[in-house]
């Protein structure tokens, strides 16, 4: 069962004092790009987050977000007032002319340094518990969405897959027209020379020529290539690796096969296979 990188979890616990929200959000990246953004009062926990992220989600960019809303009337921080009377007497002295108001060098004290203070809030491991079990829900969250999202992803590339078979078949079945209509046009181009040859010499070279454009090899390849795609989609440990492995190696096969092909209608069908291929090789980079 493959899971898309594409996924979003979010969990809203209400505490007493505090509205406490955490959000993960995910995108496709090659390795896992991890970005944890929490309150101070939680960063010694962040490591013990990172882990669980780590572990939960393997590969993508992944950010991961707490979000604290106090929702009680009392406030850690206070105005410290004789910081602020200090810098009221110095702005008083600095204009000593006209009548100043009071109120606006109350507004220019308050913005200095150390005019107010926040006393450093202890982590209380019970709220902590609590918080840890809501990530917990929020992983589940996006860890789901990631399947969601990847069984849309598994049902498109079934169909590509299904058609490049479909486009294989064509190919095999005009292969014995294009043998018949290369040997048509060597023929063509030797009397076109109006040469005299030696028809034992011309059936060796036009053999040796004909086995340079053999795709047998090709297209056995190319079948086995899209089972082993199938067999490895409904895998429990699939994973978007090595399916782009596999679809790098699809995409050998087709190229060669146009390379080789020298038909017009061969060549149709190796162009229809290539537009399937290139819309996998988008999806793919999107599977974890």
């Amino acid at each position: 069962m493959i899971q898309s990188m594409t996924g979003y979890g979010k969990s809203v616990l209400q505490l007493p004092t505090k509205k406490v929200t955490i959000e993960i959000k995910s995108l496709n990246s090659k390795n896992l790009d991890l970005n944890v953004r929490i309150p101070s009062f939680y960063k010694e926990k962040e490591l013990t987050v990172r882990k669980k992220l780590a572990s939960a989600l393997v590969r993508g960019k992944v950010d991961f977000s707490i979000y604290v809303e106090m929702t009680a009337e009392e406030t850690s921080t206070t105005v410290n007032h004789g910081v602020v009377k200090q810098y009221l007497q110095q702005l008083r002295n600095v204009v000593q002319t006209g009548r100043v108001d009071d109120v606006e060098l109350l507004k220019m004290a308050v913005r200095m340094p150390d005019a107010l203070k926040t006393e450093r809030e202890e982590l209380d491991q019970n709220e902590w518990n609590l918080i840890d079990e809501h990530i917990e829900i929020a992983v589940r969250e996006i860890i789901q969405y990631r399947m969601d999202e990847a069984a849309s992803l598994e049902i498109d590339f079934k169909e590509r897959i299904a058609n490049i078979k479909n486009y294989l078949k064509e190919v095999k079945a005009l292969d014995g027209d294009r043998i018949e209509n290369i040997k048509i046009r060597l023929k063509k181009a030797i009397d076109e020379l109006k040469v005299e040859t030696d028809e034992n010499r011309f059936e060796q070279e036009l053999i040796y020529y004909l086995e340079k454009l053999d795709i047998n090899e090709e297209k056995v390849r190319l079948a086995n290539h899209l089972d082993y795609f199938l067999e490895t989609l409904a895998l429990e440990n699939s994973n978007g690796k090595k399916l782009g492995f596999i679809v790098q190696e699809m995409g050998r096969e087709i190229n060669t096969t146009g390379s080789k092909a020298n038909f017009a209608p061969m060549q149709k069908a190796v162009i229809q296979m290539k537009n399937e291929l290139e819309q996998i090789k988008e999806q793919i980079l999107n599977v974890l």
